[in-house]
C-alpha cells in the first residue's frame, strides 16, 4: 500500500469524481482508476459505488477514510514538525583518545553545547583499535584519534591534521636550554609516559628498538593532564604531541626539547562509517571540528 494510492482514494471520495480527483492530481483518469483497484485488491473490499456518474463511498470505504485521513494528517504534522525544527536536539556518540579528550574536547565540547544546547553528547574514551572496533559495529558515531595515517574503505575520513611528538620538560629542567641532546642523554632521566597502547608510547618504542634502546619510566599512567601536572613542577621529561602543551610552552612553562637527529610524526584523524546515515548532529559536530581548525592554522 502506497501513500499516493491513499491520497488518491482520498481525493476521490472528497470530490465524488474519478474525474475531478485526476484534474487535482494531475494524472490522467486511467492512472487514478489502476490506483483504486490495486488499493481494493490489497484491502480486499470494494471502496467505491458509481451509479452513472455518481461516485459515492461503500461501507467498507467510509471505514477506510477514517483511516486513511489520520495517516496522512499524521505524516503531515510530522513532516512539518521536522522541517521547521532549526534545533538539533539528537544524541551523538563520539570515541577519542585519552590526550585528545582532556586538551582539545574541553574547548570543542564547549563551543558545540553552546550552539546546540539541546544535543546530548556522550564521550567514549579508549585506544584507537578498539574505538574504530565499535564504530564498525556502529556503536559509536564518530571517532577522532591519533595514529599513523590509516585507511579503510568501510570509513569515511573527514579530517587528518599532521602533529609532532617531542619530548618536553619544565622551563626550569637542567636540558631546557640545551641543542643537540641525545637520546641516551634524554632516556636516562626520570621518564613519565602514557601507557603502552598509546599510539604514539609505541611509536616512541619502536624507534628505540632500531636503535637497540629502551626506555624505563618511572611512572605510566593514561592520563595526560596528570603527567602535564608534574611537568610543570619539573618532575622529568615526557614525550606527548605537541597540542597537548601548546599553551603552556606559549606561556613559557614548558619547552620542546631540542633533539639531535630525531623527529616522530602522527596524525590526528576523524572518521565515520560510510554506511552510517549522518545525522544533523553529527554534520554539526564535523563542521564545528573542521571550523576550529581552520581558525588555529
Amino acid at each position: 500500500m502506497e501513500l499516493r494510492e491513499i491520497k488518491t482514494f482520498l481525493e476521490v471520495a472528497n470530490r465524488k469524481s474519478f474525474c475531478r480527483a485526476a484534474e487535482k492530481l494531475g494524472y490522467s483518469q486511467a492512472a487514478v482508476t489502476v490506483q483504486i483497484k490495486q488499493l481494493e485488491k490489497e484491502l480486499n473490499v470494494h471502496l467505491f459505488d458509481r451509479l452513472g456518474k455518481q461516485t459515492t463511498l461503500t461501507h467498507e470505504g467510509e471505514t477506510f477514510y477514517g483511516y486513511a485521513a489520520e495517516v496522512v494528517r499524521n505524516l503531515t504534522h510530522v513532516k512539518n514538525i521536522l522541517s521547521q525544527s532549526s534545533e538539533l536536539s539528537g544524541r551523538l556518540v563520539i570515541g577519542t583518545i585519552e590526550s585528545i579528550c582532556s586538551t582539545l574536547f574541553p574547548p570543542l565540547i564547549r563551543e558545540f553545547h553552546r550552539l546546540y544546547p539541546l544535543v546530548n553528547v556522550s564521550i567514549v574514551v579508549d585506544s584507537p583499535g578498539v574505538l574504530l572496533d565499535m564504530m564498525n559495529h556502529n556503536t559509536i558515531d564518530l571517532v577522532y584519534f591519533l595514529d599513523e595515517l590509516m585507511y579503510d574503505e568501510k570509513w569515511v575520513k573527514v579530517m587528518e591534521k599532521p602533529e609532532s611528538i617531542i619530548f618536553a620538560a619544565s622551563k626550569n629542567h637542567p636540558y631546557a636550554m640545551e641543542a643537540g641532546l641525545t637520546m641516551d642523554q634524554v632516556i636516562s632521566q626520570p621518564m613519565l609516559l602514557t601507557e603502552k597502547d598509546a599510539s604514539y608510547r609505541f611509536m616512541l618504542e619502536q624507534h628505540l628498538a632500531s636503535c637497540g634502546k629502551k626506555v624505563h619510566p618511572f611512572l605510566e599512567i593514561g592520563n595526560t593532564e596528570f603527567i602535564i601536572k608534574l611537568l610543570r613542577s619539573n618532575a622529568g621529561i615526557s614525550f606527548l604531541p605537541e597540542f597537548t602543551i601548546s599553551r603552556d610552552i606559549e606561556e613559557g612553562i614548558l619547552t620542546s626539547l631540542k633533539m639531535k637527529d630525531f623527529h616522530l610524526e602522527t596524525w590526528r584523524q576523524m572518521v565515520y562509517h560510510r554506511d552510517k546515515w549522518i545525522s544533523r548532529e553529527m554534520k554539526a559536530f564535523i563542521e564545528l571540528v573542521q571550523r576550529m581548525e581552520q581558525g588555529s592554522e
